[in-house]
C-alpha cells in the first residue's frame, strides 16, 4: 500500500488528505501537524473575536477524530516534522508533548506547512500582552485578553489589521491603528487607499496613524503592558498590543532537504505541485505562486488559493493530472459597513513593471438611485495601454463591492479589454443594480481613454 505522508493540515493539507482518499480511498494517509486542530476557518477569527458569534467551534469544520474516521487516515496533532531525508524517503518527527523523536518513511510527500505571522523585534515585544493572529490558539487567547482590555493599538493596516480593529471597537475597545505606509492596504493604489482613510477618519476621527511603526512595548513595574512608542516619539497608552504587519512562508525544513526556494522566498513548484525533488510536493502558503496578469512568480498566501492548491497536489498524487494556473491576487474585506475589494495589478505595481497603466474612477450607486438601500460604491478599472487588456480593478463603498470585483476578475482572466467588458450583458432589475452597471460605465468610460 503507497503512503503518503502530509505535514501540516488547515486549509492545504486537510485538502490534500481528504482529495486523495476519494481519489485513492487504498492510499495509506498519515498527517502531522504541530497545530491542535486540522481543519479550521482561520479567517473567520476576527468576527468570532468580535463577538459575531459566541462558540468557537463553528469555526472548526472538521474535528480530528471525526476526520481521522471520515477518511480512515492517520492525524497526529501537536507533533512538529523537524526534518526531510528525502534519500531515504524518510521524515523525523518530535512529539511535542514530551520532546520523543521518531522517523517515518513515505512513499510519496506533501508539505503544506502553512506561514507564521511576522514578528517586531523591539524592546519589549516578548510582553504576554503583544500577541499576533494566525492559528485558533492565538484566536482563543486574544478572545481572553479582550474580557480585561480598555485601550488596544494594532500595527498594520492590512485586511487583518481592518478586521481586528473592527473587532476591537465592537467590543467596546478604544482602538488605534499604525502603519508605516503613506494608505492603508498595499493592494490599493493610494487613491483609493486615501478614500478609505477619510471614509475611516469620518467615522473614527483620529484612530489611523500613518508613516510610523512601533518602537518599543512599554510595561509597568508588574511586567504588563502600558504603551507602545512610536518612531515618530508618540505613546499610545493600551493594554494589548497586534501585530499584523503580515506572515513569511514557513520553509525551514524544506530549504535544509534541498528542497529549491524560489525567489519570492516560498517554495518553489510546477503547476502540478511538485518540487524539485521527486514524489515531493508542496501547496498552500508555503509555495509560491504564478500572477496570471504578469506571469511573474509571486507569492500571495490566502485560504481559497491554499484549498485548491491541496487539491491540485491531492489530483497528481493519486495519478489524475492537474495543474494550477496562478492567481489574480483577488482581495476583498470589510470594515464596519465599508467594503474593500482588488484584483490583479495596481498602477504602481504596473508601471513598476513596465506596464503603461490607464485608469478610470467611477461614484456611484451599488443599484437604482431610487431604492431606499441604495449605497455608494468607488470603481477603479485599470487596463495596459500597450496590450489594451484590463489588468486590474478596485473597488471600496458602502454598497455591494464584491460582485463588481468579481465581474472585473473575469474579465482578467479572459483577457478582456475594456470594450469587450463593457458589452457584458449582466442582469438587471432595480435592487440589484443601475441600469447600466458601474463596472460597465467604468469599462465604457475606460475605453474611450484608450481610444484618444
Amino acid at each position: 500500500m503507497e503512503k503518503l505522508i502530509i505535514i501540516g493540515a488547515v486549509a492545504a493539507g486537510s485538502k490534500a488528505a481528504a482529495k486523495a482518499k476519494r481519489l485513492n480511498p487504498n492510499l495509506d494517509i498519515t498527517i502531522y501537524t504541530e497545530d491542535t486542530n486540522i481543519a479550521y476557518s482561520a479567517c473567520g477569527m476576527p468576527y468570532y473575536i468580535g463577538g459575531e458569534f459566541e462558540d468557537y467551534h463553528r469555526l472548526i469544520e472538521y474535528s480530528t477524530k471525526n476526520f481521522e474516521q471520515d477518511f480512515n487516515l492517520k492525524i497526529f496533532t501537536r507533533h512538529r516534522v523537524t526534518k526531510i531525508i528525502p534519500e531515504k524517503n524518510t521524515i523525523q518527527i518530535t512529539k511535542l508533548e514530551d520532546n520523543s523523536v521518531f522517523e517515518e518513511k513515505y512513499d510519496k510527500l506533501l508539505i503544506a506547512t502553512g506561514a507564521s505571522a511576522k514578528k517586531i523585534h523591539a524592546k519589549g515585544s516578548e510582553l504576554p500582552q503583544v500577541v499576533t493572529l494566525r492559528h485558533l490558539s492565538d484566536c482563543l487567547r486574544i478572545k481572553q485578553f479582550t474580557k480585561t482590555t480598555k485601550r488596544a493599538v494594532i500595527i498594520g493596516g492590512g485586511s487583518t489589521g481592518l478586521e481586528m480593529f473592527e473587532a476591537f471597537w465592537r467590543l467596546g475597545i478604544d482602538t488605534k491603528m499604525v502603519d508605516w505606509k503613506t494608505h492603508l492596504t498595499t493592494k490599493l493604489d493610494e487613491d483609493i487607499g486615501t478614500f478609505l482613510k477619510e471614509l475611516v477618519e469620518t467615522h473614527y476621527p483620529n484612530s489611523i496613524i500613518l508613516n510610523d511603526s512601533a518602537k518599543s512595548f512599554v510595561s509597568d513595574a508588574m511586567g504588563r503592558l502600558t504603551a507602545v512608542e512610536l518612531i515618530s516619539g508618540k505613546v499610545l497608552p493600551c493594554d494589548l498590543a497586534l501585530i499584523s504587519i503580515g506572515v513569511k512562508p514557513n520553509v525551514k525544513i524544506a530549504k535544509e532537504a534541498g528542497i529549491e526556494i524560489g525567489s519570492s522566498g516560498a517554495i518553489k513548484v510546477n503547476e502540478k505541485m511538485r518540487t524539485n525533488i521527486p514524489n515531493i510536493y508542496a501547496a498552500g502558503d508555503c509555495v509560491e505562486k504564478k500572477g496570471f496578469v504578469t506571469n511573474r512568480v509571486i507569492w500571495h498566501p490566502q485560504g481559497s488559493t491554499a484549498n485548491k492548491e491541496g487539491r491540485t497536489a491531492a489530483m497528481n498524487i493519486a495519478g489524475i493530472e492537474s495543474s494550477f494556473k496562478g492567481v489574480l491576487e483577488s482581495a476583498i474585506t470589510k470594515f464596519f459597513d465599508i467594503k474593500i475589494g482588488a484584483t490583479g495589478i495596481n498602477c504602481k505595481l504596473a508601471k513598476e513593471l513596465g506596464y503603461e497603466p490607464e485608469f478610470v474612477i467611477i461614484k456611484s450607486k451599488d443599484r437604482a438611485g431610487y431604492m431606499q438601500d441604495a449605497k455608494d460604491i468607488t470603481i477603479k478599472l485599470i487596463a495596459d495601454r500597450k496590450s489594451g487588456r484590463i489588468i486590474g480593478g478596485q473597488g471600496i463603498g458602502l454598497g455591494e463591492i464584491d460582485k463588481r470585483i468579481n465581474i472585473i476578475a473575469n474579465a482578467i482572466s479572459a483577457q478582456n479589454t475594456p470594450e469587450e467588458l463593457s458589452n457584458s450583458d449582466l442582469p438587471y432589475a432595480p435592487p440589484f443594480s443601475m441600469a447600466i452597471d458601474t463596472v460597465l460605465v467604468a469599462a465604457y468610460e475606460l475605453d474611450k481613454k484608450l481610444k484618444k
